[in-house]
């Protein structure tokens, strides 16, 4: 077992380096208002969380990262441009037998600059990859925003692209999801009883027919579903064409430069990722400059599609060789978080966190 001394010392030489860099510290409060946690990240979070009821506050929850506090610190107070760095613990709950921690360390880098975003998603990026050098990690990038793109740009209706985009976490369910609007999978049975049953009577009808109530939903919440579900059966399928452009753009893992002459093949079929291809160009230039090799760095349009969901651009992260152990460092690029909590104002933000223990632990501080 790593000393703590050890971790604690990794975890304040990488909070030193962080601030050389040009980072304000940041605190936050431990204990973090749950609802806010959980419409960013997701419910999916309540099953990793530590939750408790404050008489006063309602329901809390013991911070799952510092990604949220810092950024309602900044839309509250911040200038701009602005670094911050943050060292403290996060607690998570894991969810079967593992040697991973539930409370461990967490140091910090978030850029909030609306000047050049690509300049700054490759400044994070490249001071990681500096600042672990001597640890020989895979490194491995992504970007959700193209993902995200191509799904907007659909010919489909508005409510199956929303539904996609929720899912866009959840590559089984979003798989599932392209497999049904594009025609490729059948109608769930019981999806398909239910349309017969509409088809013969009126939702108002039907619900009324069904008898008492159980549970939270109303007869209007019944009924507007009911009326999602007949315009979603009438909805013609996502083109074939689109449907597998949207595969393949998904199926890309490659070094950097291969990957984006894979996603520029693409453009005929799926015009609307052209500014997001272009934006990974300038990031990769931009981190060419900052002397990373990309002729050799990892890309994968799915990296990191099971993580937190707030990121909606360029995803990157640090692991080892054995692959038991959590990533060492991760990010990305969160702007629409700064849209959602700066109440009418946003700004482009990028940061990441490097795991001290994990750092520890490669150095051989046993």
């Amino acid at each position: 077992m790593t000393p703590k001394s050890a971790i604690r010392a990794e975890a304040e030489t990488l909070f030193a380096a962080f601030l050389a860099a040009g980072a304000v510290p940041v605190d936050a409060d431990i204990l973090l208002p749950a609802d806010t946690l959980l419409d960013l990240y997701g419910e999916d979070i309540r099953a990793r969380a530590y939750t408790t009821q404050d008489p006063l506050r309602g329901e809390m929850m013991l911070r799952p990262d510092f990604t949220v506090p810092v950024v309602q610190a900044h839309m509250t107070h911040g200038a701009e441009p602005a670094r911050y760095a943050y060292l403290g613990e996060v607690f998570r709950k894991q969810d079967r037998p593992t040697t991973r921690p539930s409370e461990y360390l967490q140091v910090g880098y978030e850029v909030f600059d609306r000047s050049a975003p690509e300049q700054a998603d490759a400044e994070v990026f490249a001071l990681f990859a500096r600042l672990l050098a001597p640890l020989n990690l895979q490194p491995g990038t992504g970007d959700i925003g193209i993902l995200m793109a191509a799904v907007r740009g659909l010919s489909t209706t508005e409510r199956r692209k929303a539904a996609l985009l929720r899912h866009v976490w959840r590559p089984k369910r979003f798989h599932a999801l392209l497999d049904r609007f594009a025609g490729r999978a059948p109608m769930p049975a019981a999806r398909k009883a239910l349309l017969e049953h509409l088809a013969k009577d009126t939702p108002q009808a039907l619900i009324a027919a069904a008898g008492q109530f159980v549970g939270l939903r109303d007869a209007d919440d019944i009924a507007f579903r009911a009326s999602a579900l007949i315009e979603d059966a009438a909805a013609p399928p996502i083109a074939a064409p689109e449907a597998d452009a949207l595969d393949q753009l998904l199926s890309i893992s490659a070094p950097a430069p291969q990957a984006m002459a894979r996603l520029a093949g693409l453009r005929n079929t799926l015009p609307w990722i052209t500014d997001a291809v272009a934006q990974l160009g300038l990031r990769l230039a931009a981190m060419k400059a900052q002397g990373i090799a990309i002729e050799t760095l990892p890309f994968a349009t799915t990296h990191m599609q099971s993580t937190l969901e707030y990121y909606d651009g360029f995803v990157f992260s640090f692991h080892a060789a054995d692959p038991s152990l959590a990533p060492v460092a991760s990010g990305g690029r969160y702007d629409a978080l700064t849209a959602v909590l700066g109440q009418g104002r946003s700004i482009p933000a990028v940061g990441g966190v490097i795991r001290p223990g994990l750092v520890a632990r490669l150095k051989g501080n046993t």
